[in-house]
């Protein structure tokens, strides 16, 4: 896991290096102060025989002016490159993380709740940063620290450095029993953050909902469980920390005593030849450091725990494989838009048992309009998904343009099958904007600027896209026309605007079969109509497969597709289903005779 992570270090190895290396020279520094404060005292303050040596004293006080200014240039420079290497750092695995997502398949990504990558993204990775950054600072300066103070204790009086040595023994015990006790919390703490966002995100996308209902107060008491969730986890686990505070104050106290008592002892029963006033005092600075590294190294092993979590959850999303790839020599162009189910088997669990589609075989001509009908959960998205390969099949073979969909490039592929999906989703921008996402990008030249000819043909295109899917009539009666600004998820559009929208953006991109899943659904019929013609007079050559639930919006194509609990009921054209599928002809009669439901009418 730490290897896979440190591979996102990247262009700020230099940076990851400089910042422990200042480190060194902030605490050599440090580590100078003490042994030039005895001397100062004792060839200082009481040399020439107790009168003192005004020459020596100014002479240490220039080095540890000195000492002390390396010693901050080197702190500075180490919280600079610090800070730069932990933000690059956090940069890079955002990045490496959103990338990864969009190759995820919708299988892959129905691993993830939409909160949970959120979280991932933000969070986590936060947490690495803060912990990485304290890694670069702290992990060279607290060993060195400790190391060097308390070989130069020993050094200065070895039976007194014991105290030290005890000290530390006891300490380091008291900590690692706090920090294996603070882990379990904070380990149990960051999947909470999941559901707190997944309130937030709920509640945010489904306001209009909320407030229809007068469900605010529920919101509002669903919000403070999950957030008490993680204030009772964290309180937990910071209750725990808070003990390192005490412990570590009594120690020092404990240690400075001591030290001040026995050496006190020594150089009073002495005369100070076993022990002099200079020495005495650098014992007690270097007593102050050592346990003072200490306490910081568990404060890093409590973010390093902190952040051990997210860690993994980070390298969950790194380290998914997408179950759809290229392969290896695919092939780069769609010859036409036909399709062809040869005994296909679907189900979303590959260990599950049962098929969500069973023993589908279809042939559909380039060119043609299909109808696919079906009740709610007959699999009729499904079925569709499978086309632009949005999911792989389990058995069996689909084709387009007489090649399996595995063969192709993924993006060749999916530029030439163009989906509406069921779920209009339209980008915060201007309505330009949003059909431009239609217009396909010259391979290799994405970086490339529009020239001001290139950038009118792909304005006329999207305007005669909005034609054909009756989008202008509205487009130009507002005040900005293709300008409008477009709000998140196009909420300041109506249903069938958005969806007219999200047609005419499908249909810039000129594709060869075009799939509207239940795409007009809020569009009145005569609206549907016009779509219906325009696509037979304008398109004819793209194949097209509609999914409805009213049966006139598929009457007219040249076959038409019954679903019925993942498998084809019914499959020919209007007239032919009437006489032969119970099926279509029993919802054709009750949404003729008024009553438009599917799902109501097919039922038998």
């Amino acid at each position: 896991m730490i290897k896979r992570l440190l591979s996102y270090v990247k262009e700020y190895k230099k940076e990851s290096i400089l910042t422990p290396l200042s480190m060194i020279v902030e605490v050599a520094m440090e580590m100078v102060v003490p042994i030039l404060m005895a001397s100062l005292v004792n060839d200082g303050i009481n040399g020439n025989d107790g009168t003192g040596d005004m020459g020596h004293i100014i002479k240490i006080g220039v080095f540890m002016v000195l000492a002390a200014l390396v010693g901050l240039g080197g702190g500075i420079m180490g919280g600079v490159f610090g800070a730069k290497a932990s933000t690059g750092f956090a940069r890079n695995l955002r990045k490496g993380m959103f990338d990864k997502i969009q190759t995820f398949s919708f299988k892959n990504i129905d691993k993830f709740s939409t909160a949970g990558l959120v979280t991932r993204l933000t969070t986590d990775v936060n947490n690495v940063q803060n912990s990485y950054q304290m890694i670069l600072r702290m992990g060279m300066r607290i060993p060195m620290t400790f190391s060097i103070a308390m070989i130069m204790s020993f050094a200065i009086k070895p039976k007194l450095a014991l105290i030290y040595l005890v000290a530390v023994i006891i300490l380091g015990g008291i900590l690692a029993l706090i920090i294996s006790k603070a882990m379990k919390a904070f380990e149990q703490a960051f999947p909470k953050y999941d559901e707190l966002n997944a309130s937030v995100q709920e509640n945010v996308n489904a306001i209009r909902v909320v407030k229809a209902y007068v469900r605010e107060e529920h919101e509002k008491k669903k919000f403070k469980t999950a957030s008490n969730n993680i204030y009772k986890i964290f309180s937990a686990a910071e209750k725990l920390t808070t003990f390192n505070g005490p412990a570590m104050s009594l120690t020092v106290y404990a240690c400075t005593m001591l030290i001040s008592w026995f050496g006190a002892k020594m150089i009073v029963n002495t005369g100070a030849t076993d022990l002099n006033l200079g020495d005495l005092t650098a014992l007690l600075q270097y007593c102050m450091r050592i346990l003072i590294s200490l306490m910081l190294l568990s404060m890093i092993f409590i973010m390093i725990t902190m952040s051990a979590a997210s860690a993994r959850r980070i390298c969950e999303v790194l380290d998914e494989e997408p179950d759809i790839t290229n392969p290896e020599n695919p092939v780069m162009e769609v010859k036409d838009g036909s399709i062809v189910f040869k005994n296909v088997n679907f189900r979303y669990n590959k260990e599950g048992k049962e098929n969500v589609l069973s023993n589908i075989n279809i042939n559909i001509d380039s060119g043609e309009t299909i109808g696919i009908i079906g009740g709610t959960g007959s699999a009729k998205s499904t079925l569709v998904n499978l086309i632009s390969r949005l999911y792989d099949v389990n058995d069996g073979t689909v084709l387009v343009g007489g090649t399996d969909v595995r063969d192709y490039d993924l993006e060749v592929l999916r530029d030439e099958v163009s989906v509406v999906l069921q779920k209009n989703v339209l980008f915060s921008g201007t309505i330009m904007d949003n059909l431009r996402w239609g217009v396909r990008k010259n391979r290799g030249k994405e970086d490339v600027p529009e020239t001001p000819r290139e950038k009118e043909e792909i304005e006329a295109e999207c305007r005669r896209a909005c034609k054909l899917a009756c989008a202008d009539e509205f487009i130009e009666k507002m005040p900005d026309k293709y300008e409008t600004y477009i709000e998140q998820g196009g909420t300041n559009v109506s249903g069938g605007q958005k969806q007219r929208l999200c047609i005419a953006r499908a249909l810039v991109k000129k594709p060869k079969i075009l799939i509207l899943d239940d795409s007009t659904s809020a569009v009145d019929t005569a609206t549907d109509a016009k779509i219906r013609k325009a696509f037979a007079e304008e398109i004819p050559g793209t194949t097209k497969l509609i999914i409805a639930q009213r049966i006139s919006s598929v009457m007219n194509a040249d076959r038409i597709i019954v679903m019925e609990d993942g498998k084809i009921n019914g499959f020919g054209t209007h007239e032919e289903l009437l006489k032969n599928n119970e099926i279509y002809r029993d919802v054709y009669e009750s949404q003729t005779g008024g009553n438009g439901d599917f799902d109501e009418g097919g039922e038998r």
